[in-house]
């Protein structure tokens, strides 16, 4: 049904536009490249044990999958924006090829690609696939674990029948138990709907599994909780209950709570899902409306792949419903059975009049489309974007002209109460933060410095320093200057050196008679 004749070349121009989007646009406050900076501290600290937040302050808010493959990443193609960025394309791919698996298996090769086609231009999975996000090695570990568990019966290979403990090994190091809530709760539901769904179970070897399970995740956590105690407390009652039981949790270590209405999470889902949500949505209310419609809906629910399919999509909102700490992310791994649902609704349901044709020929061009009218905005003014990336290669190359190999003895310096996360990334850790009274005794001391300034402020700090600014660069949030140290001012004049600098600048009116000069302010006769 969608681009069924070009199926092949769109789908690989989607992934390729996508990997090379992902070196054009810098990284942009907040989160990536905070996950970019702890990524980059562990490349270069060797290890990895511990994400760290920054030098001696441990990271407990995620386990350390995304992190271990973005680390690895900096190792083989050096620190940038598409080393960073790889691993989790290579995430959503792993993604993409599980979905195809299932789809394929289950419904053949036309849904299937229907399937993908929706996967993959829908908003949160187009544009998580190229950023610095922990959700695309969960959603990678929940897909194959509830792939898994459907497949394991008909096609009893090992990556199917220990699929889902490898699934549920990846989500505990990928984001931590949130992924057995995502996997065991639908699962659950749907095993009680009928004897015949319980069958599954049964195709698994689950003493052999979890093992499988236990030994590929554990380990880390322990380690974890000895080298720095705190963390298991911290990770699983701060950030797995507290977290989203309260939206003004005031417990998070490294960021603030997300607060949001409670339920918002479905206004999210339109977000995540588009353009697919609202075709989902007017699909299903043109078939509520005649009774017809409502005898098929019936009949499809009554299907243990529909209950299954639908089940997995609803997880994710459902769980997140009574939350108000939330992010749209928390989404994605509800996605691909979203996906394969409404690929099968296609088939049955096309025929309603409030849907076209044409609306699913354009639908997929939607996200692609409108993420590269960004990145070419982005590339033609890149201070749409909050990224520190052009201030901090200006100021290194101000600091390399004036300094030569010694650059890296004068920090860059940010007069704030917080260092932009991608501040510190794109200065290599370099970047200070540095207060009022810092400044005032840094400068007493005979340093000159380079200084971000917020430019709320910037008119502040020449009245308090009492000194005319040069910008020297500009961007969204920032104005560098260049403040000189107190030994490069020149020395404050005396009172005598200020009573004739005055009497130098005034001008006096004589009368001077003829034949008659005025020399050295004396009037004189003129010899």
């Amino acid at each position: 049904m969608l681009l069924r004749t070009n199926f092949l070349w769109f789908f690989v121009a989607i992934i390729l536009l996508r990997l090379v989007s992902m070196a054009g646009v810098p990284l942009a406050d907040t989160s990536e490249p905070r996950y970019a900076e702890i990524s980059r501290l562990m490349m270069e600290t060797n290890d990895w044990v511990t994400p760290w937040f920054e030098p001696g302050v441990p990271f407990w808010g995620k386990p350390p999958l995304s992190f271990w493959a973005q680390a690895a990443s900096f190792k083989l193609l050096g620190v940038n924006e598409l080393a960073v960025r790889l691993p989790s394309w290579l995430a959503t791919l792993g993604t993409i090829f599980i979905l195809w698996k299932l789809s394929i298996s289950l419904v053949g090769r036309r849904v299937a690609q229907d399937a993908l086609i929706i996967y993959v231009t829908s908003a949160l999975v187009y544009i998580s696939s190229g950023a610095v996000l922990t959700d695309p090695f969960l959603a990678l570990g929940t897909t194959w674990a509830m792939a898994a568990f459907y497949l394991a019966p008909m096609h009893p290979v090992w990556y199917w029948r220990y699929g889902f403990f490898i699934g549920l090994a990846i989500g505990l190091l990928a984001k931590g138990p949130l992924a057995l809530v995502l996997c065991f709760a639908p699962l659950t539901v749907w095993c009680l709907l009928s004897a015949e769904n319980r069958q599954n179970m049964k195709a698994l070897p689950w003493i052999s599994g979890l093992l499988l399970t236990l030994l590929i995740s554990l380990p880390w956590y322990i380690i974890a909780e000895l080298k720095t105690p705190g963390f298991i407390n911290y990770f699983i009652v701060g950030e797995h209950f507290m977290r989203f039981i309260d939206p003004g949790w005031g417990g998070d270590l490294y960021g603030s709570a997300h607060q949001q209405a409670k339920g918002m999470i479905w206004l999210q889902w339109v977000m995540a899902s588009f353009p697919w949500g609202l075709i989902a949505l007017a699909l299903l209310v043109s078939a509520w409306r005649k009774p017809a419609g409502r005898i098929q809906m019936k009949a499809a629910l009554a299907k243990p792949l529909i209950s299954y399919l639908l089940l997995w999509s609803l997880v994710s909102p459902v769980f997140f419903t009574p939350a108000g700490n939330i992010l749209w992310t928390y989404l994605l791994p509800s996605l691909a059975a979203f996906s394969l649902l409404l690929a099968l609704g296609f088939d049955s349901l096309i025929r309603a009049p409030s849907l076209g044709r044409k609306t699913l020929q354009v639908a997929p061009f939607l996200t692609p489309v409108f993420t590269l009218v960004v990145l070419i905005a982005v590339s033609i003014n890149p201070d749409i974007m909050k990224t520190e990336q052009d201030l901090v290669a200006f100021a290194d190359n101000q600091l390399s002209s004036q300094n030569g190999s010694d650059a890296k003895s004068e920090p860059l310096f940010y007069l704030e109460t917080k260092l932009p996360f991608s501040a510190r990334f794109y200065s290599k850790g370099d970047a200070k933060l540095i207060s009022m009274t810092e400044l005032i005794a840094y400068r007493q001391e005979g340093k000159a410095m380079h200084l971000a300034v917020p430019k709320g402020q910037f008119d502040a700090l020449a009245d308090a320093l009492d000194l005319p600014l040069q910008k020297l660069f500009e961007n969204r949030r920032y104005i560098l200057v260049e403040i000189p140290g107190a030994a490069a001012l020149p020395p404050p004049l005396t009172d005598i050196q200020v009573q004739q600098e005055t009497m130098q600048k005034e001008e006096i009116p004589r009368m001077v008679p003829e034949g008659f000069i005025i020399k050295n302010r004396d009037v004189v006769h003129d010899a």
